[in-house]
């Protein structure tokens, strides 16, 4: 990246607060948005996960309750005079592979559009929908600087949308081992979420959630969670040390103070990213502190980059950041790693 990209402001709907300020919040202060859920097979069985209170009727299919928190979320995130045609929607999806439910009667590929109609008018012609979860947000960060030139282009709305509380993913994880029960304490708890940062080209001091970014990785693991191998942590600190290298005269190693991360808990990622982060940062701390959304609202799947970045600008701008400089580290189910630095904007 040539010169940093900036996230003014941001939109959430998740568990723990329908709009990116309850939300915050609730992370802020360690609130936990778990509950059980009654399955549907075995009859009578129970699940801790973390689901958005909501109306049934907003819930008639699948794929009107990804519509319904995207468009949520991207409203949250929209000041009120902002025109959504100047604004290029950048939307992930739940990963191919997990053959989400929302998309087995309906294309994908209809979804955007979807979504644009619930938010009451097209966005920019550059908008799409993106496969690869939640690092695919963070993935695609270096090519903002060349959309945001794009003639009527003022900003990027970037995230994704989610929902792991559904018998089909449940089931799924159930069957491998991957869920936190009172059988497996170092297991995931399915999430729900729909989250967007807003990124600009220039700051705005007044925004709600001002921070930089600086530079971002994005590199494929091929020992991913779906294989039989535990990950080397090869793919993450690749993505650690591209984000490093984008920077050109941002922040280095030794000014990362904290770091925010989309972990969710599971025995896999919690091994990945300590082999990761021991040959990563090597300046010597006495710590070391790291954010977990997921320990407020469960894994939230392709939401979880934006959810980090709102995480590490709202700490910035709120004043809970324990230093100007963090790494946001994403991981992605299906093998892609993220990572992007952050800082505090200076006034002046």
């Amino acid at each position: 990246m040539k010169r940093p990209t900036y996230v003014c402001g941001g939109g959430a709907v998740t568990p723990a607060g329908l709009n990116r300020r309850q939300t915050l919040a609730a992370i802020r202060a360690g609130i936990s948005a778990f509950e059980e859920y009654l399955l549907e097979e075995p009859m009578g069985e129970t699940q801790i996960v973390s689901r958005i209170p909501t109306h049934w009727s907003l819930r008639s299919t699948d794929w009107d309750w990804l519509v319904n928190m995207a468009a949520r979320a991207i409203t949250d995130a929209l000041a009120s005079e902002a025109d959504p045609r100047s604004s290029v929607l950048m939307l992930a999806l739940p990963e191919q592979f997990r053959n989400h439910a929302a998309f087995e009667e309906r294309d994908p590929s209809g979804f955007l559009d979807a979504v644009a109609r619930a938010c009451g008018g097209p966005f920019h012609p550059a908008s799409r929908a993106i496969d690869g979860g939640a690092a695919a947000s963070i993935g695609v960060i270096g090519q903002m600087a060349e959309i945001l030139a794009q003639p009527g282009v003022e900003r990027v709305l970037l995230g994704g949308v989610d929902s792991l509380v559904n018998d089909r993913d449940i089931d799924r994880l159930a069957q491998a081992g991957r869920l936190k029960g009172s059988d497996n304490a170092q297991g995931l708890v399915p999430g729900e979420a729909a989250a967007f940062v807003c990124l600009q080209s220039r700051p705005e001091p007044k925004s709600p959630g001002l921070a930089a970014i600086h530079g971002a990785g994005f590199i494929p693991e091929a020992d991913s969670v779906l294989t039989e191998r535990f990950s080397q942590g090869k793919a993450l600190l690749g993505s650690l040390r591209a984000a490093l290298n984008g920077t050109g005269n941002g922040p280095r190693e030794p000014d990362i103070v904290f770091v925010v991360s989309n972990g969710n808990g599971e025995r896999y990622s919690g091994w990945e990213a300590n082999i990761a982060r021991s040959r990563f940062y090597r300046t010597r701390r006495e710590i070391l502190p790291i954010a977990y959304p997921a320990m407020t609202v469960g894994e939230t799947g392709a939401a979880g980059g934006a959810l980090a970045l709102l995480v590490a600008a709202d700490s910035f701008t709120a004043g809970y950041a324990p230093g100007p400089v963090a790494m946001c580290e994403v991981a992605s189910e299906a093998g892609f790693r993220a990572a992007a630095l952050v800082s505090q904007v200076r006034s002046g």
